[in-house]
């Protein structure tokens, strides 16, 4: 039986000191640069670890958590826990009114930036097994797997960049944020389905019945669970003394809906996202307690996410150019045509077309957080693995100054 010692502590105390500590400071020297926080934070883990600290010191590389099953097992559970609250904080950015006011665009431009990428992205993999070195008996999972990687759009991501940008309520704005956010839900719906046809996780239901679960809580999320939940809010924001006690009953939903939707076959990331559209009205209740949650989510949990992925490869002996230079080629294309075509189809002009094109190209956080599910599930090798985060990073980089020229946004 593992038992977590006083040196898995020491150990476990050090790494949460350093991430917390080294990437903030890397986070202001990356500002200067103008570069994303997510590129600082998996920078530091890199650094730390068996790319460059693993090398220059590899026994006392050797002695860290990768090698230690107790303290693999609380760090994977922390970082488990921070994917989570970060879907659950994305799904809060959520506003479903903004579906309402761009249908058309929106339905034209949400089915071009899904079916286009995921029919490229699955005919390739499914082409190219030498290239992407997968068992053949996955070949259709992993072609699937490829393809839902290359229609995902970084929602997060893509709203700070509008925010940035100051077009969140433009056409522009309403029709990239309402794509992306349909995309995210068919890609994350449909990468738990992926995990529950390779045997991950408890199989509580057969397929048909968790597809049949899976709607009724889509359909109680965005109805009564939506009324019953806000009802909840209200009276506890009238009638606790305690007005942070919102922050407690916020993130205990969020964990409620997550343990559900994992107990019925699929990721608990599925119902932390429902639980963040749903807490999308805590706004009009109190300001300040939402920006806490966000803030202390942002600034504790998703830092230990993202530095944790540098520390689970080589990120230079994994590092395949061919690979790579694939994935963001098919992916840049595939996403930015279908994005184009399906918003050109959908009212808006060429050069509006072609920056939410730019814009839902941008795959960011949720392009990593579903590549690191897929190799901790065991489906993709180290070697995919980088080339997708590599991928969510330049994609997400071209996303702000592309947009820019089109829009004929100046700084």
């Amino acid at each position: 039986m593992m038992k977590f010692s006083t040196h898995d502590l020491y150990f476990l105390l050090l790494f949460l000191s350093t991430t917390l500590i080294g990437s903030k400071f890397l986070n202001e020297l990356f500002k200067k640069f103008n570069l994303p926080s997510l590129l600082s934070e998996i920078s530091l883990g890199i650094i730390l670890g068996p790319t460059i600290f693993g090398n220059i010191f590899p026994e006392i590389s050797s002695q860290f958590y990768l090698n230690n099953s107790s303290l693999k097992v609380a760090l994977d559970s922390l970082i488990s826990l921070s994917v989570i609250m970060f879907l659950f904080i994305s799904g809060m950015e959520i506003e479903l009114e903004l579906l309402l006011k761009k249908i058309k665009p929106i339905i034209f431009t949400s089915l071009g930036s899904i079916l286009i990428p995921f029919v490229t992205g699955f005919a390739t993999a499914w082409f190219l097994p030498n290239v992407f070195e997968y068992d053949e008996s996955k070949k259709l999972i992993y072609s699937i797997f490829f393809g839902i990687a290359m229609a995902i759009s970084a929602l997060p991501v893509i709203m700070r960049i509008l925010s940035d940008l100051k077009i969140l309520n433009t056409d522009v704005g309403i029709v990239v944020i309402a794509s992306a956010l349909v995309s995210d839900i068919v890609v994350w719906v449909t990468f738990s389905f992926i995990l529950k046809m390779l045997g991950k996780g408890d199989n509580n239901f057969d397929l048909n019945i968790t597809i049949f679960l899976l709607i009724i809580f889509l359909i109680f999320c965005l109805t009564i669970g939506k009324k019953v939940i806000n009802r909840l809010l209200y009276f506890i924001n009238d009638n606790f003394s305690n007005k942070e006690a919102i922050l407690s009953i916020s993130l205990g939903i969020c964990f409620l809906f997550s343990s559900f939707t994992e107990y019925i076959g699929l990721h608990a990331i599925v119902g932390a996202f429902f639980a963040g559209i749903i807490f999308s009205d805590l706004k009009k209740i109190n300001n300040k307690v939402e920006s806490t949650l966000i803030s202390f989510i942002n600034n504790i949990f998703t830092p230990l996410f993202f530095v944790s992925l540098g520390l689970r490869v080589n990120f230079i002996q994994n590092f395949d150019f061919k690979i790579v230079m694939l994935v963001l080629i098919v992916s840049i294309f595939c996403k930015i045509l279908g994005s184009f075509l399906g918003s050109l189809i959908g009212g808006l002009n060429v050069k509006e077309s072609i920056a939410v094109g730019f814009g839902l190209n941008a795959r960011g956080t949720m392009g990593i957080i579903l590549s690191t599910l897929a190799l901790n599930s065991g489906l993709i090798n180290e070697k995919i693995f980088i080339a997708i985060v590599i991928m969510s990073l330049v994609t997400s980089i071209i996303a702000d100054p592309m947009m820019r020229k089109f829009l004929v946004i100046k700084d």
